[in-house]
């Protein structure tokens, strides 16, 4: 007789068996490098040779920056101390580094006047930027222009404080007539404003001395000071240019239409540096005899211009990629065209033509410096010019060029890096 067997009770686990750690090859430095560097044999091969000129570079650059000559009189005494010794002249930087950021004819005891402009760009476009902020700032960032004029370029504050004054007139104007016609109600706008120019010119020649500083002319503006004027001035006009020129565009009216496509195509076909020569001589056969036209405004023009085209067509392709039920929402809601467009229609435009704008934003700053062939001395303009004309630096060119293309690295990709986290905090679609 076989033993009966016994009865085993069954085991159940009552709480749960503790995570083990991820293999150390998995994770750290070790897993990132496997997983990006070395994931298969392809990529370890690009790797390898990616190091390799790396390395080369390096070996190259690294004794040749650091073992370089900051200060010196002339690339002369830079050769006498270096003394066959492998490193750059960089102390023509040292040298020239006011004629590089300021020009070659700015004042030097002012320069604390568009350092204190340039401090002052952040605060004014932070609210703009960054929606987070405080409203209030706003106010601060509609002054901020006539106050970097007044610091920049001198004179009598009430050029600028009238030059506020008027498009203050113009925009109460506008809002007391706007219930009679649009038409109506921006032509007495215009008229406003001109009037409040013309007195405060008035005011300002019977008082120039009021609050004065010493005043500097256009054509002693240089350096990467000129770049940034004309980079902050012309990509701030040519966004709202360009939003009104695409609209124009997809417009019912026909002549609105056709006036912005013939624009946008003109000026999309011509090279930018084809309209700085119509600013710097041809514009002048237009205007009376006499007239004294500012050349860095004839720029700033032109350059809106050239960037609001290209703008107006990126924006143009945001509008189209908005599905039709958008335009049909705002209807069913009872708004009419301006309020379809700012509250519906050009959030969700702009949005998507971030990238687009940012590329023209990025491409217009660097091609300010064609300014240096119509004779402006910016940034290229003073190195080709002033400098490398110069005996005591005549051969110095990888610590000049290097130092300018740092320069626009910063600021390009500070641009570039902002556009990434509006688009990372917009991103609203998975919401």
């Amino acid at each position: 007789m076989s033993d009966t067997p016994r009865n085993i009770g069954a085991f159940v686990r009552h709480d749960q068996i503790p995570e083990s750690p991820p293999p150390a090859s998995e994770t750290g430095i070790v897993g990132w490098v496997r997983q990006n560097l070395f994931s298969n044999v392809f990529n370890s091969i690009l790797t390898l040779l990616a190091l390799y000129f790396i390395y080369n570079l390096m070996a190259d650059f690294l004794p040749w920056f650091f073992g370089g000559v900051w200060r010196a009189e002339s690339i002369r005494d830079c050769r006498d101390i270096l003394d066959g010794a492998r490193g750059g002249c960089f102390a023509v930087l040292s040298e020239r580094w006011h004629q590089l950021i300021f020009g070659i004819a700015y004042p030097q005891e002012a320069y604390w006047r568009p350092l204190l402009a340039f401090v002052l760009l952040f605060v004014a476009a932070a609210p703009v930027l960054f929606s987070d902020l405080n409203r209030k700032l706003l106010g601060f960032t509609a002054i901020y222009p006539f106050l970097a004029f007044w610091l920049i370029w001198g004179g009598t504050i009430l050029n600028p404080v009238f030059g506020f004054l008027g498009f203050v007139v113009a925009y109460i104007v506008f809002d007391r007539l706007s219930h009679i016609s649009f038409a109506i109600s921006a032509i007495g706008g215009v008229v406003g404003a001109i009037v409040t120019w013309f007195v405060g010119g008035m005011i300002a020649a019977a008082v120039p001395e009021l609050l004065a500083l010493e005043a500097v002319p256009s054509r002693d503006m240089g350096g990467f000071m000129l770049n940034m004027i004309l980079g902050t001035v012309c990509v701030s006009l040519s966004v709202p240019i360009g939003i009104l020129l695409a609209l124009g565009r997809q417009s019912d009216m026909p002549i609105i239409k056709i006036i912005c496509v013939v624009f946008i195509e003109f000026v999309r076909g011509v090279p930018l540096i084809t309209l700085l020569f119509v600013a710097n001589v041809v514009l002048a056969y237009f205007l009376p005899p006499g007239t004294n036209f500012d050349l860095i405004l004839r720029v700033i023009i032109m350059i809106t211009f050239f960037s609001a085209a290209y703008i107006a067509e990126v924006i143009r392709g945001g509008l189209a990629a908005l599905p039709r039920g958008q335009y049909e929402a705002a209807d069913s809601l009872g708004l009419d065209y301006p309020q379809a467009m700012r509250l519906i229609i050009l959030p969700q435009a702009l949005k998507i033509s971030i990238p687009g704008i940012v590329n023209v934003a990025v491409g217009l700053f660097k091609d300010t410096t064609l300014v240096s062939i119509i004779s402006m001395f910016d940034l290229v303009g003073v190195i080709r010019g002033p400098i490398l004309a110069s005996t005591e630096w005549n051969g110095v060119y990888w610590e000049l060029w290097g130092f300018a293309a740092l320069l626009f690295f910063v600021v390009c990709f500070g641009i570039s890096q902002y556009s990434q986290w509006l688009e990372r905090k917009l991103a609203t679609d998975h919401r």
